[in-house]
């Protein structure tokens, strides 16, 4: 783990598993975390990627989505928390 990136692998799940997963991180994100490196593949389909883009492309915590140049991983660029 690099300080400030959190890195999940989610290959193996549906989307229900990986909103769950996606959620819980987004809960427990500190100050320290800015980036969350989400892994989901790009050789058995898109629908993790996509489901990303549309579920948390628009989430108050996020900043902005990247994808890895390969396609097989989004970033989730956080806001700063503000208490």
């Amino acid at each position: 783990m690099e300080c400030g990136i959190v890195t999940v692998d989610l290959h193996g799940r549906n989307t229900y598993q990986a909103k769950v997963t996606v959620d819980a991180l987004l809960r427990r994100a500190g100050a320290g975390t800015y980036r969350l490196r989400l892994i989901h593949g790009c050789h058995q389909g898109t629908a993790l990627r996509d489901f990303l883009q549309v579920e948390y492309g628009h989430h108050p915590q996020v900043k902005r989505l990247l994808r890895s140049p390969d396609g097989g991983a989004t970033d989730l660029v956080l806001r700063e928390m503000t208490e």
